[in-house]
């Protein structure tokens, strides 16, 4: 067992457990990860963790990548499968419920109900393994009778477990090529998750009880003889005394008022409490209070009469009028539950064409921006309206959301509509999968490997439209993300949404993911190599080549590791190029770090192959000064925030270099009057910073000079994020 990797796991138990109270499950997860590593049940890194597992079974998987041994597809029975299964004649097969479930929809009867659901598109595919069952009904009805009979023998062994068929019920597809961030179900239970704390309940509650106090204090002035008490600036109490006159209706309006005021709470020496326990004492005159009691009646009415003014006096009623109107305006939850009924009227999984008609004002109250900004994570658009309205932020999210688009391009090339819906909305529920962590090169489990999308694969033609449609929505995607994100590297999961595109529209293009510096073995695949070959060759002569010193030609030396090609020449060429970043100690994770920089600087880390492979060096030419401005500026102002340790001071580091990298690939498409143009720009951002070496190294490049072997010139140095006794870091 790895100590690293279980001290990691007894860490995320420990943060789990100081949250049981909300977050139990979690915990859970954390408990199995250690009990599986322990009793050996559990493989951290393989990409098949849960022993006697089959690599296409979707297991629940927690931060940075660990396996329970759960699988999301053992679900319990929903209420219209356990009323089926009551149905099923006595002696069905199976040894659990779920199996004499799946066994049934492998009869006749069962098959028929998801050829009928499959045609009408009423069904979900939650999770990949709803889908397999309605592909075996599929491939029968259509005589493929060997791909059947193979695919239920690979889920049999599971049937036991895993639910293998899609809910039913009305989806709601989107037309078009828009997408959604989530499900009108999901906003609509992070809107009903929303309370109103304690304490502005307990507020509002006083806030209503007012009127009654009001009252209480009013029939005790109508007992003072003389002037209402008042309080002088030293804290004496003048004016009259109460419990001297006594209305005529005292008895009367006095039980009225007890009996109302009968569930007030309030503290035992708030003026209330003292007013109304003195009146519970006083049936018709005050003989049942002390000289004591009839002071602090009479303190009571000075404290309130001087703080809010007399009764019926128009300071008094000014302040009751604002207090009703905050008791009149509906709390956020209340706000939120209104919104949420609105969406009652859309289909739980699928989205809303617009979010005006839906955040519009409740009874004339204004919805708060926070509950709005849920709502437009439902809302059904071009992703790039997505993209402009804040809605998607980040790479990451822009990842989520692609397989939306994806899955359709994949699915085109079905020629049967039903058929082809099936696989999109697998393909959409594949996406959803949370990676794990690998080991020694393993590979994430691929969409085809899942049995029934590969008994499909035969069937798919590839078309030259839906090719051409891939290859376009790669390149319009891709200029999304480098436009509105120019400052982030792609994330993995757009990586993998990419290459899925890429392969759909025949091209050939290495693609490379970040690689973590906590789990890399020194190897990398021949794909980083494949990629730095394009990036020496169309980078040439280019700020950036001459900047980050790009080789400018690659050897083809491989070796083979774990079972894997990989490139020995690129893993060579990024250590002895991570030696620059040594200038103090580094080793482990940090010694890692600075090799697998440098395998992303030689990479441009997909800039260049993207570039390249879909031709967008036209539309960069003419963005590229903006896009160039904004991401070496936002490396600057990144690296500059104080951090509040160590590692948070690192990332950021890291982070701001990234962009600092990403900056100079596009100021490399600029002339060099732009360029200079873009430096000066950045000088009055270095006020209050060490950052100035940064600028002065880029400056110096682009005036014709290079760095030296040590990685400075002149007063200038070039930026790396990784490594010890770098000039940026944590201060």
């Amino acid at each position: 067992m790895n100590q690293g990797q279980f001290g990691y796991a007894y860490d995320q138990l420990r943060r789990a457990l100081r949250h049981a109270g909300t977050d139990s499950a979690r915990a859970d997860g954390w408990r199995a990860v250690l009990d599986g590593m322990a009793d050996g049940t559990l493989t951290v890194g393989s990409r098949t963790p849960v022993a006697d597992t089959p690599a296409w079974v979707t297991l629940e998987v927690l931060h940075g990548g660990f396996a329970s041994g759960r699988y999301l597809a053992e679900e319990p029975l929903r209420e219209d499968e356990i009323e089926l299964v009551r149905a099923l004649p006595d002696g069905a097969p199976g040894t659990t419920d779920r199996e004499r479930l799946n066994l049934h929809y492998l009869t006749d009867e069962g098959q028929a109900v998801l050829l009928g659901a499959l045609a009408a598109g009423a069904y979900r595919v939650e999770i990949p393994e709803h889908a397999a069952l309605m592909t075996v009904a599929w491939l029968l009805a259509h005589d493929h009778h060997a791909a059947a009979l193979d695919l239920v023998a690979a889920v049999r062994p599971l049937m036991h477990r895993l639910r293998l068929t899609p809910v039913f019920g009305e989806p709601s597809v989107p037309a078009g090529s828009v997408v959604k961030l989530r499900s009108v179900e999901q906003v609509k239970t992070s809107l009903r998750a929303i309370t109103t704390p304690p304490a502005i309940d307990t507020m509002r509650t006083r806030l209503r009880e007012r009127p009654l106090y009001d009252r209480l204090v009013e029939l005790w002035c109508e007992t003072v003889e003389g002037e209402l008490p008042t309080l002088r600036d030293d804290g004496v109490v003048t004016g009259g005394w109460p419990c001297r006159v006594w209305p005529a209706d005292w008895s009367a309006r006095r039980t009225a008022l007890l009996t109302e005021t009968e569930g007030v709470t309030a503290h035992p020496r708030a003026n209330f409490t003292r007013l109304r326990t003195a009146l519970a004492a006083c049936e018709t005159d005050s003989r049942s209070l002390t000289a004591r009691d009839v002071g602090w009646v009479r303190r009571a009415l000075a404290n309130t009469i001087g703080k809010h003014g007399a009764p019926g006096s128009e300071r008094r009623k000014t302040l009751r009028e604002a207090e009703l109107s905050v008791v009149e305006r509906p709390t956020r939850a209340e706000l939120a539950e209104a919104v949420a009924v609105r969406l009652d009227a859309y289909p739980d999984d699928g989205g809303v064409p617009s979010v005006e008609p839906i955040t519009e004002d409740v009874d004339g109250w204004s919805v708060p921006d926070g509950i709005a900004v849920k709502v437009t994570r439902a809302w059904e658009a071009p992703v790039e309206e997505l993209v402009a309205r804040d809605v998607i932020t980040s790479g990451e999210v822009l990842a989520t959301v692609l397989p939306q688009i994806t899955a359709s391009l994949l699915a085109a090339n079905i020629e049967d509509p039903a058929l082809s819906a099936l696989y999109a909305r697998t393909y959409a529920a594949f996406r959803r999968r949370r990676g794990l962590l690998l080991l020694d090169l393993a590979t994430q489990v691929g969409f085809t490997e899942l049995p029934w999308v590969a008994a499909l694969e035969p069937l798919r033609a590839h078309r030259r439209d839906t090719a051409e449609a891939a290859r376009e929505t790669l390149a319009r995607t891709t200029m999304l993300a480098l436009t509105a994100f120019p400052h982030a590297i792609l994330p993995n999961p757009l990586v993998s949404e990419f290459g899925a595109l890429a392969k759909q529209a025949g091209l050939r293009m290495p693609l490379v993911e970040e690689v973590a510096a906590d789990i890399f073995m020194g190897a990398f695949t021949t794909k980083f190599r494949d990629a730095a070959v394009i990036a020496s060759r169309v980078m040439a002569g280019s700020l950036y080549a001459r900047y980050y010193d790009l080789p400018e030609a690659w050897s083809e030396e491989t070796t083979t590791r774990w079972g894997r090609k990989t490139a020995a020449d690129f893993a060579k060429v990024c250590k002895e190029r991570a030696a620059e970043a040594h200038r103090g100690r580094v080793s482990g994770v940090a010694a890692n770090g600075t090799v697998l920089e440098q395998g992303q600087i030689v990479t441009t880390h997909n800039l260049a192959v993207l570039a390249d492979g879909l031709e967008l060096w036209d539309p960069l030419m003419v963005l590229a000064p903006g896009l160039a401005a904004r991401s070496l500026g936002w490396a600057l102002r990144r690296a500059a925030v104080p951090a509040t340790d160590r590692h948070a001071a690192l990332t950021a580091v890291k982070n701001a270099a990234y962009a600092w990298r990403q900056g100079i690939f596009f100021l490399s498409f600029c002339d060099t009057e732009k360029q200079w143009r873009v430096v000066d720009e950045l000088r009055p951002q270095l006020a209050g910073t060490d950052l100035g070496p940064a600028v002065d190294g880029l400056a110096a490049v682009v005036a014709g000079y290079r760095f030296d072997t040590d990685g400075t010139v002149h007063n200038g140095r070039r930026w790396l994020g990784w490594g010890g006794g770098q000039w940026v870091g944590v201060r």
